[in-house]
């Protein structure tokens, strides 16, 4: 695959993109079941060791990725392409400082994209901020889960809720801190508005976000849930079980009961 997209990356940053699109299309996967993921981890690394020597380039390329934000279909090529376009963004935001402002921006709209494959990339693109500068993102993060809708939520959630970025106490306070906003704003969510699809996608998260950060924290995201199991919310509950059955929390057996028994 490298040998291939190197010389198309080439092209693409001359100002010729349409080979390095038309590739990315043909390799999409989609329509189906799962894109080439790999193939748009590849051309976002690429990109960001190109991005900090070549930035009037660099614009001008992710600009032409992410061209059919408004009018992209899921489950289609266009789909890819834009997916490969806002990871980019944060691959290569996280490689020229100077960007990362307006690349948050960005991302945080394209959290909201109807298009469930663009909200993942956004979220894997937040993922690179925060690798690459911690104190500033996780900030930004909280801010955004603060004030942001159910999707962008759902993008912080699922931007720090990850086992390899879970290393340090400050990240997995963060972590915990990030769940438990969440889970308030769904507990205070009124059933009408539960029903929502957007709501749905946020409770479909938080089905795995805890377990991931209660893995990395036990004995305070244990305290977390025991105590989400007393609020008698059929959502929460339901939240609960998902994360309950995830092997992750398996060797946690003595912790594990005790919430099943505060849900009964």
């Amino acid at each position: 695959m490298e040998d291939t997209l190197q010389p198309l990356i080439d092209r693409a940053m001359a100002g010729k993109p349409s080979f390095l699109e038309f590739y990315l299309r043909d390799q999409s996967r989609l329509p189906g079941t799962r894109a080439n993921l790999d193939l748009a981890q590849d051309l976002s690394n690429h990109l960001a060791l190109l991005a900090p020597d070549f930035p009037g380039e660099m614009r001008a390329l992710l600009t032409h990725l992410i061209r059919d934000e408004k009018r992209v279909v899921s489950n289609t090529p266009g789909e890819f392409v834009l997916m490969c376009g806002v990871l980019s963004v944060g691959a290569c935001a996280a490689s020229v400082p100077m960007w990362r402002e307006e690349s948050f921006s960005q991302l945080s709209r394209y959290a909201q994209s109807p298009a469930w494959r663009v909200r993942e990339g956004a979220a894997m693109a937040l993922q690179k901020l925060l690798i690459a500068a911690p104190d500033e993102m996780l900030l930004k993060l909280m801010d955004l889960l603060e004030a942001g809708d159910c999707l962008q939520m759902r993008a912080c959630l699922a931007a720090v809720s990850e086992t390899a970025l879970l290393t340090s106490a400050q990240v997995v306070a963060s972590a915990l801190i990030m769940q438990r906003v969440a889970l308030e704003y769904l507990h205070m969510l009124p059933a009408t508005e539960r029903k929502h699809t957007d709501a749905r996608v946020l409770r479909q998260a938080l089905g795995y976000t805890l377990s991931v950060v209660t893995a990395a924290s036990p004995d305070d995201g244990f305290a977390l849930m025991c105590e989400i199991a007393t609020w008698n919310d059929l959502d929460i509950n339901w939240v609960l079980r998902e994360n309950l059955k995830k092997r992750r929390l398996a060797r946690f057996r003595d912790y594990t009961e005790k919430v099943i028994d505060l849900m009964a």
